[in-house]
């Protein structure tokens, strides 16, 4: 095999270039031990809808949509009979029943879904100490040396996926390959309820017949950019030099050039342990998606929740806070007319205010919720939703 470093002297690779079926070398990352790596993303099917599918037999076969259904309402989670109409997460509901009359709108159960994400955390850590949730409903998994000493990937995955469904009801679908940008690729490419692997020979010609919206990582606005340069699939974005994609799309442009190619050196990191919690919080990793950010300020407004009860106060206005990768913080507020009644509304206004923020071209890096306009004791309420978790 011939070394991977004559591909690019400005970035190093740990990894070994094998020859692909069209005469280009392939990058294979190396784990520590020098073997090849083997990842895997597992993806529950439309998790929240499913749990509640499952919990309430009524629901089954119809469309359901998790979130409020109030005029100002966003979809947090869409079953599969949803999607098949065209409801998406992060939509306004008043368009989700536009496009489906009979939808079914079912409230968020945060501690139900944070219960059965332990669940399947717990098998994955049978088979492996190195995973890296994105969600409650999706993570990486390093099987490269795994716990229990299987040397198929795609065997690890199989099993899984049965422990899953046997332990919880639930479908998931399961992407395997030698880095983490295939592998979530594999796993999106027969949902739900599927397994596909990409190996390394299959790589290249796997992500040059993609089309350039279907890249994780280059979003609805990057996407529109690449097509005014005529870029509408990987071979094109391929076509495309690394100064070039540098100068246009500027600290992501590297990304985008190996990507193209089927390489991704990224390890996955195991679940780092938050700094602190309460009514705002610091991420170990930048935030990409709605799902994404949704899941992280779960737990954020149980907390600013919990102090109103615990105070024996309610507010009127809720604010989000949003800080960038580059720094760069804004806020969002939105006032009830006659105050906060219950955790559950101040999930949903918090999410209406989340949701237009989509797509985003950067990470977030912190998120935070405050209710202000206190009905009672507000000097000391004030100063305890302040303090950072």
């Amino acid at each position: 095999m011939t070394s991977a470093a004559h591909l690019d002297k400005s970035i190093t690779f740990r990894g070994t270039a094998v020859e692909s079926g069209d005469g280009e070398d392939v990058v294979v990352p190396r784990s520590a031990a020098g073997s090849a790596r083997k990842i895997i993303h597992v993806d529950m099917d439309a998790f929240y809808a499913s749990v509640e599918q499952r919990d309430r037999p009524e629901l089954r076969g119809k469309p359901v949509a998790v979130g409020g259904a109030r005029e100002r309402g966003v979809v947090a989670a869409a079953s599969y009979e949803a999607r098949r109409f065209g409801v998406r997460s992060a939509m306004p509901s008043v368009t989700a029943l536009r496009k489906c009359p009979e939808l079914i709108f079912v409230k968020p159960r945060f501690d139900v879904y944070r219960q059965v994400s332990l669940q399947i955390r717990a098998i994955f850590a049978e088979y492996t100490p190195i995973v890296e949730p994105l969600s409650l409903d999706e993570a990486y998994l390093d099987v490269t040396e795994n716990l229990k000493g299987i040397s198929s990937a795609t065997r690890i995955a199989e099993e899984i996926r049965a422990r899953i469904r046997a332990e919880t009801a639930l479908t998931a679908s399961a992407g395997v390959s030698y880095n983490k940008f295939l592998a979530k690729l594999a796993s999106d490419h027969r949902k739900p309820d599927g397994l596909f692997v990409i190996t390394p020979r299959m790589g290249p010609a796997f992500v040059e017949t993609l089309e350039i919206g279907r890249f994780h990582g280059i979003g609805p606005a990057t996407t529109a950019k690449m097509n005014r340069f005529g870029v509408r699939t990987g071979l094109d974005l391929r076509a495309l030099s690394l100064e070039f994609l540098s100068a246009h799309f500027g600290k992501s442009g590297p990304y985008y050039y190996w990507i193209a190619r089927g390489v991704d050196e990224r390890p996955v990191r195991a679940n780092r342990a938050r700094k602190s919690l309460g009514a705002e919080n610091t991420f170990a990793e930048d935030l990409f998606t709605f799902e994404a950010a949704r899941d992280a300020l779960a737990p954020i407004i149980s907390k600013a929740w919990r102090i109103c009860e615990n105070a024996r106060i309610r507010g009127r206005t809720v604010t989000l806070k949003v800080k960038y990768a580059d720094f760069q913080q804004i806020t969002r507020a939105r006032t009830a007319p006659a105050g906060v009644a219950g955790e559950g509304e101040l999930w949903e206004l918090t999410l209406s205010l989340l949701a237009p923020l989509f797509p985003t071209r950067k990470g977030i890096r912190l998120l935070g919720v405050s209710i202000s306009s206190l009905q009672d004791h507000g000097q000391r309420v004030a100063a305890q939703l302040s303090l950072a978790l």
